[in-house]
């Protein structure tokens, strides 16, 4: 077992081993909360560049330092001061600073990823903060940092506990024995934090998902802790399951660590307490255990030795879509005489995860990656999940987000070298959000040689992955741990499976987001690409691959474990664009396709890696759908071509999960989301805007759902919810711009269990597919699903005789897809303008994320000539007591909805139901507004509303 470095006081040296006695001691009282364990610098921290601090850390870390003209900082939701741009902006150093580019104006510019460039950011960085823990002589201190994005150098009360030459990694926690420096009353923590560089530490960055901010991130994430105690101390408890295949039952092992402070050994209890959710009986166990002076002991609770530790029937935890997601508790504590000294307290899941590789085929010689949860395959389809852009931590915004990931139908997220704040993997555990994590590619954890790396740079990756494993191993919602672009390097890999096997974090791990391979973990059947504009057919390709790219990167189409892929940029609402980008950038958005856009990235030009342009789904736009007039024109076409495209990626995955010999097993788009407002790969908006590439991927994964397959022309059925599905019939009806019907077709009597997928219930008769120069013909393909007589899923399709082509010897390897022919869809520009009604009722009623009210929005195509009302789009907005939409913004962005951007045919009604805040209204009425590509906007009450 590795021992940390430490310069000028004693570590915590952890050994393995257990010594107990009979299990006879009486269990002391459990507290209920954690004993002795605090957060350092919860009443707020003062941060400054040290250039404008003249003394060094002896007298920064004294008590009563004075800090007159230092910035104030207050914590946010995990604990923790956060970085240096942080302080800056809660101190009003840069208001709007998501506006256009102001954050460029204020800080600077950093086009590439490497060291802190610009002042003030490149000198070291002073964060202290004062506390008072309650400490008396007799007690025992240990501070843990949890790491530093950088590096620092650690000093209590005037004496330096570290260096930066440990202190080193965003993840790698290390804990310091203070005791001796502590004193009765008022302590000071400070950290003297220098400069992050991604490229030579093992930090965090956003590699090219938006711009860079020009501080690196640089500063303290993760709060620090200080954990007070009697003799002995508890930590690090944790339950290992060893659950029976049909999960009949689970046998528990707890551990916990005890370190005994003293110079002579010492006696104490060690209990645990098992709760289960709901009214069950706990399960309280004890023994008596001698620590050896000055060691640390792993004490077991086994279901050898205590029976009742072996589960029956155990409560399952399941993703949401899969069934209910109840939460055991584990507590423990350690006492002498009684008296409790330290305690834990946890929340963990019952359940399983495994994954194998399937489907052998030419593509993927050894398979694509199955995951499956208790015992039960699954299709994963998650997006990458980005943090704020200066890691600020918000619980309401994470619930928020939550509860739109959920919205969308997904059932997890990908974070890439982002490990959250403990409360995140809480909520994803509640909510039953499934969690893939991982390395981060193109930095410093992606190593291309072996021999650059030092024995210093293997043990801050040990440290990580032990700080990691600890962090996220009772998490039920954490599934998967693996490297992103490459494999490890082999020692590497060995230092971070070490560190996990000793942390007992038993996730599945997987060598790479790419189709590759290490020796000890085989191949990752996962693959990655493409991130710029394809067209929606080619998501089922099946077909296409490099056979000289063994990697299979940027061969997109439905078959195997997609790591990350989409179509790249998304174009957000007119509401959304107007917050955030200037008229100058409006105006670039729609007139300069090749204009390098902040809010995309730092990227110039178009092609290749390069996405800090439009440029490319704009062409694809103007070829397939013809050429705007306006930014509203403009706005309206992307909306159109980012649903289709985002709906297609998702769908394509569904349908062909069932090819035997080459099947698709999980998708995740790149990106869900984004820490600050973007044009650049992303379902919703950091506004909570959903645009047309939000209700696209939300149709594609509704529980019920049937969808067109753009390779077979035929029409797949699902179940992507937890329960089996019967009496289900689809209708299929075909029907050209005009409204004529050319076809109708109807499968009744249909059944499917949960996540069940069953392809080729219909084959519609469509148009037949022609070629340039002859002409196109625009036709669309209405599914209506339905339950009981009731239609319980409807999807539309806006189809072309003339498709896309895709250039395969152009495409692979790379980002963006070449096309010999483009689709056409331009007659969409000429349908015959439509009318609309549009009722609403509005009641109380309890949602996610806060939402006390539901409005139903009754839309119905009122045209009385056969005039298709398309893509109508639905937003309550804050109005005045004339039923108006009230000046300024005043959409209600965090609203979610059942469905939107729908079609309908003349006489055809559907329902839409949104929730949202009232508080939101700001005593204002609530509005509905709807309107359409060639619907003129129409504006109703939304009666029985109250602001």
């Amino acid at each position: 077992m590795r021992k940390p470095l430490i310069a000028g006081i004693a570590a915590l040296v952890l050994l393995p081993g257990v010594l107990s006695a009979p299990a006879s001691a009486q269990a002391p009282a459990l507290p209920s909360q954690p004993h002795g364990k605090s957060v350092v610098g919860r009443a707020g921290w003062q941060v400054l560049t040290t250039a404008k601090v003249p003394d060094g850390g002896e007298k920064v870390s004294q008590p009563g330092y004075s800090t007159s003209g230092w910035l104030p900082v207050k914590p946010d939701d995990a604990g923790a001061p956060g970085t240096e741009i942080t302080a800056l902006l809660q101190n009003g150093r840069c208001p709007d600073v998501f506006y256009s580019d102001t954050m460029r104006k204020c800080f600077g510019y950093v086009d590439k990823l490497g060291p802190v460039t610009t002042k003030p950011f490149s000198d070291p960085w002073w964060y202290r903060t004062d506390f008072n823990p309650g400490f008396r002589q007799g007690k025992n201190a240990k501070l843990t940092i949890p790491g530093i994005v950088g590096e620092g150098d650690v000093w209590v009360n005037g004496t330096q506990v570290a260096g930066r030459d440990l202190v080193s990694g965003a993840f790698a926690a290390h804990t310091f024995d203070v005791t001796k420096l502590l004193r009765p009353g008022r302590n000071s923590l400070a950290v003297k934090v220098y400069p992050n560089d991604p490229t030579s530490m093992y930090t965090v960055d956003g590699v090219d998902w938006g711009q860079i901010p020009p501080d690196n991130n640089t500063g303290i994430q993760y709060p620090p802790t200080l954990q007070l105690s009697d003799t002995l101390t508890g930590d690090n408890a944790h339950v290992v399951q060893d659950n029976a295949a049909d999960l009949s039952t689970s046998s528990l092992t707890v551990k916990t660590d005890v370190t005994n402070n003293a110079d002579t050994a010492q006696t104490g209890d060690v209990s645990a307490t098992v709760t289960p959710p709901g009214a069950g009986a706990p399960v309280s166990i004890t023994q008596r255990v001698t620590v050896p002076a000055r060691q640390k002991l792993t004490v077991s609770f086994t279901p050898a030795k205590f029976p009742s530790l072996k589960i029956r029937d155990p409560q399952v935890w399941w993703p949401y879509s899969m069934g209910k997601q109840p939460l055991y508790t584990l507590r423990t504590a350690v006492a002498q005489g009684g008296a409790v000294s330290s305690s834990t307290s946890d929340t963990f899941g019952i359940r399983t995860i495994s994954s194998r590789l399937v489907g052998k085929s030419e593509q993927l010689p050894e398979g694509a990656r199955q995951f499956s949860v208790n015992g039960r395959d699954f299709v994963f389809r998650g997006g990458g999940f980005a943090p704020d852009l200066f890691l600020r931590y918000d619980k309401a915004d994470t619930a928020h987000q939550i509860a739109l990931i959920k919205n969308l139908g997904l059932n997890g997220v990908r974070l890439e070298g982002h490990d959250m704040p403990q409360d995140f993997y809480e909520q994803a555990d509640r909510a039953g959000l499934l969690v893939m994590g991982g390395f981060l590619c193109c930095d410093a954890w992606q190593p291309e040689k072996p021999d650059t790396l030092t024995e210093r740079d293997y043990r801050i990756l040990h440290d990580s992955a032990s700080a990691i494993g600890r962090a996220e191993r009772h998490h039920p919602s954490v599934f998967t741990y693996g490297w992103s672009d490459n494999e490890p390097v082999p020692r590497q890999e060995s230092e971070t499976l070490e560190a996990f096997r000793d942390a007992d974090f038993d996730v599945e791990i997987v060598a790479s987001a790419e189709y590759k391979s290490t020796p000890t973990l085989g191949n990752s059947g996962e693959k990655e690409g493409p991130y710029d504009w394809v067209p929606p057919s080619y998501w089922y390709d099946t077909t296409h691959f490099d056979p000289s790219d063994s990697s299979r990167t940027n061969a997109g189409g439905s078959w195997g474990f997609a790591s990350e892929q989409s179509a790249g940029h998304t174009v957000a609402t007119l509401d959304s664009l107007n917050r955030f980008l200037s008229p100058e950038e409006r105006a670039k958005l729609w007139q300069d396709p090749a204009y390098n856009q902040y809010h995309a990235n730092f990227e110039p030009g178009h092609g290749g890696y390069a996405f800090g342009t439009l440029y490319t789904l704009d062409q694809s736009i103007e070829k397939r759908y013809g050429a705007w007039d306006s930014l509203e024109s403009y706005v309206q076409s992307a909306q159109i071509a980012n649903y289709e495209n985002t709906r297609s990626q998702f769908e394509s995955f569904l349908a062909h999960s069932t090819d035997r010999d080459n099947p698709s097993t999980g998708v995740v788009y790149w990106m869900l989301n984004k820490g600050w407002p973007t044009l650049l790969w992303s379902l919703y908006n950091d506004d909570g805007d959903q645009p047309g590439a939000f209700f696209g991927a939300k149709k594609a994964n509704h529980p019920l759902h049937a969808l067109y397959a753009y390779d077979t022309g035929t029409v797949t059925l699902d179940n992507l919810g937890a329960a089996t599905q019967s009496g289900l019939s689809v209708q299929a009806k075909v029907y050209d711009t005009a409204g004529k019907v050319l076809d109708d077709q109807t499968a009744s009597g249909l059944g499917l269990g949960s996540q069940g997928v069953h392809p080729g219930v219909l084959k519609p008769k469509v148009p037949a597919e022609t070629k340039a120069p002859a002409p196109a013909q625009v036709y669309f393909v209405e599914l209506q699903v339905r339950q009981g007589g009731k239609v319980v899923d409807r999807n539309v399709y806006w189809l072309s005789t003339q498709k896309d082509v895709v250039d395969w010897d152009k495409t692979l390897q790379q980002p963006q897809a070449t096309l010999s022919q483009y689709g056409d869809l331009s007659a969409l520009r000429d349908l015959p303008e439509s009318r609309i009604g549009v009722t609403t009722s509005t009641r109380d009623a309890a949602g996610p994320d806060g939402a006390d009210t539901a409005t139903t929005v009754t839309v119905t195509n009122t045209s009385k000539t056969p005039a298709v009302a398309f893509f109508l789009r639905a937003d309550v907005r804050r109005g005045t007591a004339d039923g108006h939409p009230a000046a300024g913004d005043n959409q209600l962005a965090a609203a979610t909805w059942d469905d939107n951007d729908i079609t309908l045919w003349p006489g055809q009604s559907q329902t839409l139901t949104v929730t949202y805040r009232s508080a939101d209204l700001h005593g204002a009425p609530a509005v509905v507004s709807v309107g359409g590509s060639n619907t003129d906007q129409v504006v109703t009450p939304a009666r029985g509303a109250h602001g």
